[in-house]
């Protein structure tokens, strides 16, 4: 029997927007996707999305853009109604999220869909009603389509029972919770891309948000809020301006110190959240020389393509776009990411050097704690209140191990070949005379500057550093005194002292900088800060009891001025030299009595500096620095409140104390200076701050203390190699 050919019919306009909305709109999450574009083209500022049952029984999103004009109401959800284009040529050149007018009609087609919108120039919102694309029609007209009601600036899309009329679709999608994450990350993704506009997501009936990002913010802040600080802090930017192809590149990608089992790829193209199968796998193919077998990246892209070249309606869903040069512009980016990662990967460059012949091997311990988060701005929120726990008795991963064997090699045995300090400079402190001569008044009159110091006698503790002897320590109860000390007290940082009273000295990479090791931890701290707040609070808890730097041939508070004068000190122009070192002779004879009685500051009664005070054994300021300090005393010192007066003394005194930065020549190895201040901040500062000092809060925030590295880091890094 012969068969019969079928006839061929015109399918029903209700199948054929039917078939049409399925492949537009595959899951919740498509339909999301749709929403959201539109609300970003209607110029919002602010997001609100919330689901019920992983956006199959509901899926709302509200924007305050510009809204939807009363008039447009009725074709809004018909197929093929736009305000983006008009012509076909007008896709070459499309700049807009949405533009064929198919995302409302689709989602009309397969839900219950409902719109309130309100345009600025409206004086009250509408609500309108649709069904397969058109407005529903109730009977006898009972009910008004679209009606007035109350509402905000925007528009408010609210979709019901997804694919309610589509079962087979209904049953093939996934679990709610599975639908609900695609949501999620959508919203994710298209926060993080725009920055300016806040996303807030919830569940119905919920009043915590899930996803919330604040308006203005950048797209780094949005990353470590939404994806988490760890990746946020090993985030480096990437840029790409290629002329050839005509594409500009922003974005950032992780560098080697991070991994995850599982790759996050956000692409932007023109702004569109799309994918590239062959971006992806060329960008995962440079990560592959640096991660860990089945390790991946975190990349964030956003790539801009002249529209002419860019093919926006290949796909439905638009997830996908084809563009000229293709395989030229995925080169360029791979080698951007390439030249980023090799300008990011210092920290995967060690030195090492064998165990020397006799050594002992070292030995390891387990920290008391494992810190779980990073060092960033504040110190303190890296260092926990636990670290005083008792040490673990389970054996520790090798990544936990920290070596404490005393004979371990400072860090000066990688740095240079010079050999320790000579010791001799030390020794002859106790083999001379008891005087400190530092001033040649000869050389003063040639050219008002100072020659180099030269220390004879370092007095020690047991000495009581050249003070006259006395039988008990004076105790000071000025209220003023008291009152700085309790300052002291409260404003320091429990972590920071904690940190610091356990610390390990490692060594010196200059005279600004030392590093040192506490727990799992490797820190860079300025020398200069912290031995200044170091002779200030010994000042403040030593007051009235310090010894004596007695100065041999003394000079004189007027001369000490205007050496200060001639190395470039500030005066006052309505004054001439003269002057000035008359008003500071002046001020500080008249306060001498007090000056030696309390900080052993001598100052005779001709007018000449005889001593300064011994603040720390085997410690000596920079001597050089005595007509500036002589200097600051009269005009930075408040000598009007007692108060004020000792805390601002204190504080001059103090940075004159301090370990000096000093220049590159006397950084220079080959003089003997380096061996003087080496051994002086290694075996002096260092170990006083690990007696006394309190470190205040501020030092946890303004760069004074920061992490470098951490063992578990430095383990992961080793794991790749």
């Amino acid at each position: 029997m012969a068969k019969i050919p079928g006839k061929i019919r015109k399918l029903e306009e209700v199948v054929i927007n039917r078939i049409a909305a399925g492949e537009v709109i595959q899951r919740p999450s498509n339909a999301l996707k749709e929403l959201l574009e539109n609300s970003l083209d209607a110029g919002s500022s602010n997001i609100l999305v919330v689901v019920k049952s992983g956006g199959m029984k509901l899926l709302q999103i509200q924007d305050d853009g510009t809204g939807i004009r009363k008039d447009d109401l009725p074709i809004v959800c018909e197929r093929f109604t736009t305000s983006k284009l008009e012509k076909f040529e007008d896709l070459q050149r499309i700049g807009t999220y949405g533009f064929r007018g198919e995302a409302l009609a689709s989602i009309s087609h397969v839900a219950h869909l409902t719109i309130v919108t309100k345009t600025e120039d409206s004086p009250c919102a509408f609500r309108a009603e649709y069904s397969d694309g058109k407005l529903k029609q109730y009977p006898d007209h009972v009910v008004q389509n679209p009606k007035p009601c109350a509402g905000k600036q925007g528009t408010l899309i609210i979709v019901e029972d997804l694919f309610y009329n589509m079962e087979t679709r209904r049953r093939a999608l996934k679990s709610v919770a599975e639908e609900h994450n695609k949501i999620v990350d959508v919203v994710t993704k298209y926060a993080v891309h725009n920055a300016k506009v806040g996303f807030s997501l919830k569940k119905a009936g919920e009043t915590m948000t899930e996803i919330r990002t604040p308006s203005r913010s950048s797209v780094l802040d949005n990353i470590k809020l939404l994806y988490g600080a760890a990746i946020a802090r090993e985030l480096v930017e990437i840029r790409c301006d290629d002329k050839t192809t005509g594409f500009t590149l922003n974005g950032y990608v992780s560098n080697a110190n991070y991994s995850t089992k599982k790759l996050t790829f956000l692409l932007f193209i023109n702004h569109r959240l799309v994918d590239s199968s062959g971006l992806r796998k060329s960008i995962e193919s440079v990560y592959y020389n640096y991660l860990p077998k089945g390790s991946h990246p975190y990349v964030y892209l956003s790539i801009d393509i002249d529209p002419r070249n860019v093919d926006v309606n290949v796909h439905p869903t638009k997830h996908e776009v084809t563009f000229l040069h293709e395989d030229m512009i995925i080169t360029s980016i791979t080698n951007s990411v390439e030249n980023v990662l090799l300008g990011s990967n210092h920290s995967r460059t060690f030195f090492v050097q064998s165990l020397l012949p006799g050594a002992a091997g070292p030995s390891t311990s387990t920290a008391a704690s494992v810190n779980k988060s990073r060092f960033e701005t504040s110190i303190s929120s890296f260092l926990k209140d636990d670290t005083q726990a008792g040490r673990s008795s389970v054996v520790a991963a090798p990544k936990n191990l920290v070596r404490t064997d005393p004979k371990l090699q400072k860090l000066d045995k990688f740095l240079s070949s010079t050999p320790d300090p000579d010791m001799s400079v030390i020794r002859s402190f106790n083999d001379s005379p008891s005087r400190v001569g530092i001033f040649d008044t000869s050389e003063f009159q040639k050219n008002l500057s100072l020659r180099t110091p030269s220390v004879a006698h370092a007095p020690t503790a047991s000495e009581n550093a050249g003070k006259e002897p006395t039988k008990t320590r004076r105790e000071i109860r000025l209220r003023s005194v008291r009152n700085m000390r309790q300052k002291v007290e409260e404003d320091s940082d429990k972590q920071l002292v904690t940190a610091f009273k356990n610390h390990t000295f490692v060594g010196c990479v200059d005279r600004s900088l030392a590093l040192i090791q506490f727990e799992l931890n490797l820190y860079i701290c300025n020398t200069f800060k912290l031995s200044a707040e170091l002779f200030y609070q010994k000042m403040l808890y030593d007051f009235g009891n310090f010894g004596r730097i007695t100065i041999e041939d003394p000079i004189t508070i007027k001369e000490l001025v205007m050496i200060a004068i001639g190395t470039g000190e500030p005066c006052d122009e309505n004054k001439t030299s003269e002057e000035v070192a008359d008003e500071v002779h002046k001020i500080l004879v008249g306060k001498a009595k007090m000056l030696d009685d309390y900080f052993r500051l001598s100052i005779d009664e001709t007018g000449k500096l005889t001593a300064i005070p011994y603040i720390l054994d085997n410690y000596f300021p920079s001597m050089e620095g005595i007509p500036n300090y002589i200097m600051n005393l009269a005009r930075k010192v408040n000598w009007s409140n007692e108060q004020a007066c000792f805390e601002t003394f204190c504080h001059q005194t103090s940075l004159f104390y301090a370990v000096q930065p000093g220049s590159s020549e006397e950084n220079d190895e080959t003089t003997l200076n380096e061996h003087s201040w080496k051994w002086t901040i290694e075996h002096v500062v260092y170990p006083e701050i690990k007696k006394c000092l309190l470190p205040p809060k501020i030092f946890a925030e303004d760069s004074t203390v920061v992490l470098l590295t951490s063992l578990p880091d430095l383990y992961k890094v080793f794991e790749r190699c």
